[in-house]
Protein backbone atom coordinates (compact mmCIF):
# COMPACT_ATOMS: atom_id res chain seq x y z
CA UNK A 1 0.00 0.00 0.00
CA UNK A 2 1.47 3.27 -1.28
CA UNK A 3 1.58 6.34 1.83
CA UNK A 4 -1.01 8.01 0.35
CA UNK A 5 -3.23 5.69 0.40
CA UNK A 6 -2.19 4.47 4.01
CA UNK A 7 -2.97 8.30 4.87
CA UNK A 8 -6.10 8.20 3.65
CA UNK A 9 -6.97 5.30 5.48
CA UNK A 10 -5.69 6.40 8.69
CA UNK A 11 -7.69 9.97 7.78
CA UNK A 12 -10.91 8.11 7.33
CA UNK A 13 -10.43 6.37 10.53
CA UNK A 14 -9.53 8.78 12.62
CA UNK A 15 -12.22 11.09 11.00
CA UNK A 16 -14.81 8.34 12.02
CA UNK A 17 -13.62 8.15 15.47
CA UNK A 18 -13.49 11.38 16.68
CA UNK A 19 -16.79 12.49 14.63
CA UNK A 20 -19.15 14.24 16.94
CA UNK A 21 -22.49 13.32 16.95
CA UNK A 22 -26.13 12.80 19.33
CA UNK A 23 -26.07 8.96 19.28
CA UNK A 24 -23.45 6.56 21.20
CA UNK A 25 -23.59 2.71 20.96
CA UNK A 26 -22.18 3.06 17.29
CA UNK A 27 -21.08 0.11 15.30
CA UNK A 28 -17.73 -0.38 15.70
CA UNK A 29 -15.76 0.63 12.88
CA UNK A 30 -13.08 -2.23 12.17
CA UNK A 31 -10.75 -3.40 9.64
CA UNK A 32 -12.42 -5.78 7.89
CA UNK A 33 -10.45 -8.38 5.63
CA UNK A 34 -12.29 -8.66 2.33
CA UNK A 35 -9.59 -9.32 -0.59
CA UNK A 36 -11.22 -7.10 -3.01
CA UNK A 37 -8.19 -5.83 -5.30
CA UNK A 38 -8.26 -1.83 -4.39
CA UNK A 39 -9.55 0.16 -7.18
CA UNK A 40 -7.44 2.42 -9.65
CA UNK A 41 -7.24 5.88 -8.50
CA UNK A 42 -8.45 9.11 -10.40
CA UNK A 43 -6.38 12.10 -10.58
CA UNK A 44 -4.35 13.14 -7.62
CA UNK A 45 -6.77 15.37 -6.97
CA UNK A 46 -9.60 13.22 -6.35
CA UNK A 47 -9.27 9.85 -5.61
CA UNK A 48 -12.19 6.80 -6.22
CA UNK A 49 -13.13 4.15 -4.14
CA UNK A 50 -15.05 1.01 -4.90
CA UNK A 51 -18.08 0.15 -2.19
CA UNK A 52 -18.55 -3.53 -0.92
CA UNK A 53 -21.53 -3.86 0.99
CA UNK A 54 -22.23 -7.46 2.75
CA UNK A 55 -19.39 -9.03 0.43
CA UNK A 56 -21.29 -7.65 -3.05
CA UNK A 57 -19.97 -4.60 -5.05
CA UNK A 58 -21.95 -1.69 -5.43
CA UNK A 59 -21.97 -0.18 -8.88
CA UNK A 60 -21.75 3.44 -7.60
CA UNK A 61 -18.28 4.49 -6.44
CA UNK A 62 -17.06 6.77 -3.60
CA UNK A 63 -15.06 9.69 -4.01
CA UNK A 64 -12.58 11.97 -1.89
CA UNK A 65 -11.72 15.64 -2.96
CA UNK A 66 -8.43 16.96 -2.62
CA UNK A 67 -7.93 18.24 1.25
CA UNK A 68 -11.04 16.25 2.27
CA UNK A 69 -11.07 14.67 6.02
CA UNK A 70 -13.07 11.51 4.51
CA UNK A 71 -14.12 9.84 1.17
CA UNK A 72 -17.95 10.63 0.35
CA UNK A 73 -20.56 7.91 -0.47
CA UNK A 74 -23.51 8.36 -2.94
CA UNK A 75 -26.39 8.42 -0.65
CA UNK A 76 -29.52 6.87 -2.28
CA UNK A 77 -27.11 3.90 -3.58
CA UNK A 78 -25.43 2.97 -0.18
CA UNK A 79 -28.95 3.49 1.63
CA UNK A 80 -31.22 1.61 -0.36
CA UNK A 81 -28.85 -1.08 -0.56
CA UNK A 82 -29.49 -1.26 2.92
CA UNK A 83 -33.04 -1.61 3.20
CA UNK A 84 -33.94 2.56 3.45
CA UNK A 85 -36.59 3.82 1.87
CA UNK A 86 -35.22 7.19 0.36
CA UNK A 87 -37.99 10.17 -0.11
CA UNK A 88 -36.41 13.48 -1.76
CA UNK A 89 -37.99 16.68 -1.23
CA UNK A 90 -37.71 18.80 -4.09
CA UNK A 91 -38.81 21.97 -2.31
CA UNK A 92 -36.67 21.60 0.36
CA UNK A 93 -33.59 19.82 -1.42
CA UNK A 94 -33.59 17.70 0.97
CA UNK A 95 -33.38 13.57 1.70
CA UNK A 96 -35.33 11.80 4.32
CA UNK A 97 -34.26 8.37 4.75
CA UNK A 98 -36.78 5.80 7.22
CA UNK A 99 -36.38 1.78 7.82
CA UNK A 100 -37.70 0.95 11.12
CA UNK A 101 -37.99 3.21 13.65
CA UNK A 102 -34.74 5.13 12.32
CA UNK A 103 -35.37 8.24 10.85
CA UNK A 104 -32.73 10.33 9.14
CA UNK A 105 -32.84 13.63 6.84
CA UNK A 106 -29.88 15.11 4.68
CA UNK A 107 -29.84 18.46 3.00
CA UNK A 108 -26.93 19.21 0.78
CA UNK A 109 -24.49 21.83 2.01
CA UNK A 110 -25.33 21.52 5.28
CA UNK A 111 -23.56 19.56 8.16
CA UNK A 112 -26.60 18.86 10.26
CA UNK A 113 -28.21 15.32 10.22
CA UNK A 114 -31.20 14.82 12.42
CA UNK A 115 -31.34 11.25 13.88
CA UNK A 116 -34.48 10.85 15.84
CA UNK A 117 -35.65 14.15 16.52
CA UNK A 118 -31.73 15.14 17.44
CA UNK A 119 -28.89 16.98 15.53
CA UNK A 120 -25.77 15.94 14.75
CA UNK A 121 -22.99 17.15 12.81
CA UNK A 122 -20.04 14.66 10.91
CA UNK A 123 -17.64 17.64 10.28
CA UNK A 124 -18.23 16.82 6.64
CA UNK A 125 -21.29 18.11 4.67
CA UNK A 126 -23.23 16.66 1.89
CA UNK A 127 -22.57 17.78 -1.42
CA UNK A 128 -24.47 17.45 -5.06
CA UNK A 129 -22.13 15.65 -7.86
CA UNK A 130 -24.20 15.45 -11.34
CA UNK A 131 -27.35 15.28 -9.98
CA UNK A 132 -26.25 12.65 -6.73
CA UNK A 133 -26.41 13.72 -3.08
CA UNK A 134 -23.51 12.33 -1.79
CA UNK A 135 -22.83 11.99 2.34
CA UNK A 136 -19.61 11.29 4.40
CA UNK A 137 -18.47 7.99 4.52
CA UNK A 138 -19.25 8.03 8.69
CA UNK A 139 -22.64 8.84 7.87
CA UNK A 140 -23.17 5.10 7.43
CA UNK A 141 -21.68 4.31 10.74
CA UNK A 142 -22.71 7.40 12.75
CA UNK A 143 -26.33 7.81 11.55
CA UNK A 144 -27.49 4.48 9.76
CA UNK A 145 -25.51 1.98 12.52
CA UNK A 146 -23.14 0.25 10.38
CA UNK A 147 -20.39 -1.41 10.65
CA UNK A 148 -18.00 0.43 8.32
CA UNK A 149 -14.27 0.41 7.02
CA UNK A 150 -11.62 0.79 4.20
CA UNK A 151 -9.47 -1.33 2.71
CA UNK A 152 -7.07 0.57 0.41
CA UNK A 153 -9.12 2.32 -1.60
CA UNK A 154 -12.56 0.10 -1.17
CA UNK A 155 -14.67 1.25 1.43
CA UNK A 156 -16.68 -2.03 3.00
CA UNK A 157 -19.99 -1.92 4.81
CA UNK A 158 -21.57 -4.60 6.57
CA UNK A 159 -24.98 -4.49 8.34
CA UNK A 160 -25.17 -4.10 11.86
CA UNK A 161 -27.08 -5.93 14.51
CA UNK A 162 -30.06 -3.73 15.50
CA UNK A 163 -31.54 -4.73 18.10
CA UNK A 164 -30.68 -5.21 22.29
CA UNK A 165 -33.00 -6.24 25.08
CA UNK A 166 -33.29 -4.94 28.45
CA UNK A 167 -36.00 -4.63 31.19
CA UNK A 168 -37.22 -2.01 33.32
CA UNK A 169 -40.25 -0.06 35.20
CA UNK A 170 -42.35 2.24 33.39
CA UNK A 171 -42.04 5.72 34.72
CA UNK A 172 -43.79 7.93 32.24
CA UNK A 173 -45.92 7.48 29.05
CA UNK A 174 -45.65 10.22 26.79
CA UNK A 175 -49.21 10.09 24.48
CA UNK A 176 -48.10 12.85 22.09
CA UNK A 177 -49.54 11.92 18.70
CA UNK A 178 -46.31 12.77 16.76
CA UNK A 179 -43.51 11.05 19.46
CA UNK A 180 -45.18 8.76 21.79
CA UNK A 181 -42.88 7.26 24.34
CA UNK A 182 -42.49 5.64 27.46
CA UNK A 183 -39.83 5.99 29.66
CA UNK A 184 -38.16 3.14 31.74
CA UNK A 185 -35.24 2.65 34.92
CA UNK A 186 -35.83 6.52 36.59
CA UNK A 187 -37.59 9.90 35.87
CA UNK A 188 -36.60 13.26 35.06
CA UNK A 189 -33.17 12.49 33.32
CA UNK A 190 -32.10 9.28 34.59
CA UNK A 191 -33.19 5.93 33.17
CA UNK A 192 -34.16 5.82 28.72
CA UNK A 193 -36.72 6.63 26.70
CA UNK A 194 -38.08 4.23 24.68
CA UNK A 195 -39.43 5.75 21.06
CA UNK A 196 -42.75 4.28 19.50
CA UNK A 197 -43.96 4.09 16.10
CA UNK A 198 -46.48 2.54 13.90
CA UNK A 199 -43.81 -0.67 13.43
CA UNK A 200 -43.49 -0.83 17.12
CA UNK A 201 -44.85 -4.21 18.72
CA UNK A 202 -46.71 -4.48 21.99
CA UNK A 203 -47.83 -7.73 24.03
CA UNK A 204 -47.94 -9.61 27.11
CA UNK A 205 -45.57 -12.53 28.65
CA UNK A 206 -47.87 -15.08 26.95
CA UNK A 207 -48.03 -13.55 23.52
CA UNK A 208 -51.52 -11.66 23.76
CA UNK A 209 -51.41 -8.65 21.66
CA UNK A 210 -51.40 -5.70 23.53
CA UNK A 211 -51.53 -1.52 22.19
CA UNK A 212 -49.31 1.33 23.13
CA UNK A 213 -52.38 2.30 25.13
CA UNK A 214 -52.33 -0.32 27.34
CA UNK A 215 -49.11 0.79 28.59
CA UNK A 216 -49.20 2.34 32.06
CA UNK A 217 -46.64 3.62 34.52
CA UNK A 218 -45.61 0.52 37.33
CA UNK A 219 -45.39 -2.46 34.46
CA UNK A 220 -42.21 -4.22 34.51
CA UNK A 221 -41.15 -4.47 30.40
CA UNK A 222 -38.58 -6.09 28.60
CA UNK A 223 -37.74 -4.02 25.20
CA UNK A 224 -36.64 -4.78 22.52
CA UNK A 225 -34.63 -1.62 21.28
CA UNK A 226 -31.83 -0.05 19.03
CA UNK A 227 -28.57 -0.27 20.18
CA UNK A 228 -27.64 3.07 19.85
CA UNK A 229 -29.35 5.77 22.02
CA UNK A 230 -29.14 9.54 21.61
CA UNK A 231 -26.59 11.51 24.04
CA UNK A 232 -29.49 13.54 25.32
CA UNK A 233 -30.58 12.98 29.24
CA UNK A 234 -32.38 10.49 30.08
CA UNK A 235 -31.16 8.79 26.20
CA UNK A 236 -33.58 7.95 23.43
CA UNK A 237 -33.63 5.13 21.36
CA UNK A 238 -36.31 3.50 19.34
CA UNK A 239 -38.45 0.60 20.55
CA UNK A 240 -39.19 -2.23 18.17
CA UNK A 241 -40.89 -4.52 21.15
CA UNK A 242 -42.59 -3.94 24.14
CA UNK A 243 -43.08 -7.24 26.28
CA UNK A 244 -45.15 -6.15 29.51
CA UNK A 245 -44.21 -8.69 32.19
CA UNK A 246 -46.39 -8.34 34.79
CA UNK A 247 -49.20 -11.07 35.17
CA UNK A 248 -51.54 -8.79 36.20
CA UNK A 249 -51.93 -4.88 37.34
CA UNK A 250 -54.77 -2.81 38.77
CA UNK A 251 -55.84 0.12 36.17
CA UNK A 252 -55.59 3.67 36.61
CA UNK A 253 -52.11 3.09 38.46
CA UNK A 254 -50.46 6.61 40.64
CA UNK A 255 -46.90 6.88 41.14
CA UNK A 256 -44.48 8.72 43.76
CA UNK A 257 -40.81 9.32 44.14
CA UNK A 258 -39.30 10.10 47.15
CA UNK A 259 -37.88 9.47 50.36
CA UNK A 260 -39.09 6.92 52.35
CA UNK A 261 -39.80 9.22 55.80
CA UNK A 262 -41.28 6.49 58.66
CA UNK A 263 -41.81 2.86 58.61
CA UNK A 264 -44.65 1.57 60.72
CA UNK A 265 -44.86 -2.27 61.19
CA UNK A 266 -47.91 -4.04 63.19
CA UNK A 267 -48.02 -6.32 64.80
CA UNK A 268 -49.23 -8.98 61.93
CA UNK A 269 -45.83 -8.54 60.14
CA UNK A 270 -47.68 -5.87 57.61
CA UNK A 271 -45.87 -2.74 56.93
CA UNK A 272 -46.48 0.92 56.29
CA UNK A 273 -44.36 3.29 54.90
CA UNK A 274 -44.50 7.04 54.20
CA UNK A 275 -43.20 8.24 50.93
CA UNK A 276 -42.62 12.21 50.09
CA UNK A 277 -41.35 13.55 47.12
CA UNK A 278 -43.43 13.94 44.09
CA UNK A 279 -46.76 12.15 41.94
CA UNK A 280 -45.29 10.69 38.80
CA UNK A 281 -48.70 11.99 37.33
CA UNK A 282 -51.10 15.35 37.64
CA UNK A 283 -53.10 13.18 40.51
CA UNK A 284 -50.42 11.34 42.04
CA UNK A 285 -49.94 12.63 45.65
CA UNK A 286 -46.32 14.04 46.57
CA UNK A 287 -46.85 12.84 50.12
CA UNK A 288 -48.69 8.94 50.40
CA UNK A 289 -49.12 6.20 53.06
CA UNK A 290 -48.79 3.38 51.63
CA UNK A 291 -49.73 -0.20 52.86
CA UNK A 292 -47.57 -2.48 51.96
CA UNK A 293 -49.30 -6.11 51.81
CA UNK A 294 -48.69 -9.92 50.89
CA UNK A 295 -48.88 -8.88 47.15
CA UNK A 296 -46.95 -6.30 47.32
CA UNK A 297 -44.41 -6.40 44.61
CA UNK A 298 -41.02 -5.00 45.64
CA UNK A 299 -38.17 -4.38 42.80
CA UNK A 300 -35.43 -2.36 41.35
CA UNK A 301 -35.48 -0.09 38.36
CA UNK A 302 -35.02 -3.44 35.83
CA UNK A 303 -37.67 -4.81 37.49
CA UNK A 304 -35.75 -7.65 39.48
CA UNK A 305 -37.06 -8.94 42.91
CA UNK A 306 -35.57 -6.92 45.75
CA UNK A 307 -35.79 -7.89 49.09
CA UNK A 308 -38.42 -5.75 52.24
CA UNK A 309 -35.41 -5.51 53.88
CA UNK A 310 -34.13 -2.94 51.03
CA UNK A 311 -37.00 -0.81 51.98
CA UNK A 312 -35.84 1.26 55.53
CA UNK A 313 -36.17 5.24 56.31
CA UNK A 314 -34.48 7.19 54.18
CA UNK A 315 -34.52 4.72 50.98
CA UNK A 316 -35.31 6.42 47.92
CA UNK A 317 -38.40 4.57 45.96
CA UNK A 318 -41.35 4.90 43.44
CA UNK A 319 -44.38 3.92 45.12
CA UNK A 320 -46.74 2.79 42.88
CA UNK A 321 -50.65 2.47 43.91
CA UNK A 322 -54.39 2.58 42.58
CA UNK A 323 -56.75 5.48 42.49
CA UNK A 324 -58.69 4.51 45.70
CA UNK A 325 -57.52 6.87 48.67
CA UNK A 326 -58.78 7.91 51.91
CA UNK A 327 -59.49 11.61 52.21
CA UNK A 328 -56.90 12.09 55.31
CA UNK A 329 -53.80 14.24 54.58
CA UNK A 330 -51.73 12.14 53.74
CA UNK A 331 -53.18 10.41 51.70
CA UNK A 332 -53.50 6.62 52.41
CA UNK A 333 -53.13 3.77 49.77
CA UNK A 334 -52.11 0.28 48.88
CA UNK A 335 -48.96 -0.06 47.48
CA UNK A 336 -48.76 -2.38 44.12
CA UNK A 337 -45.52 -1.65 43.37
CA UNK A 338 -42.60 -0.52 45.08
CA UNK A 339 -39.52 0.02 43.01
CA UNK A 340 -35.66 0.67 45.06
CA UNK A 341 -33.90 3.16 43.53
CA UNK A 342 -30.29 2.44 43.16
CA UNK A 343 -27.48 4.29 44.54
CA UNK A 344 -26.56 5.16 40.69
CA UNK A 345 -29.66 6.67 39.80
CA UNK A 346 -30.21 9.06 43.04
Amino acid sequence: MSTSLKTSAVLLTLSLALSTGAVSAAPVITSLSTGTTPQATGTAAVKTFAIELNGSAISEQAFQPSGAAEPLVPLRAVAEALGFTLTWNQAGKSAELNKGNIVTTVKSGEDRYTVNRMNTTLGTAPLTKENKLYVPASFVSSVLQQTLSVEGQTIVIASAAEHMTGNGVITAVNTDAKYPSVQIRGTGTSGLVLNVSGDTAFQKADGTKLTFDDLQIGMTIEAEHALFSTRSLPPQSPAYQITVLDSAQPADLLGTEGSVEEIKTSQDGTSMIRINGFGLTETSQSDIILNLSKDTVIVNESGEPVEAGAVVQGTQVIGFYGPMLTRSLPAIGTAWKIVVITAAQE
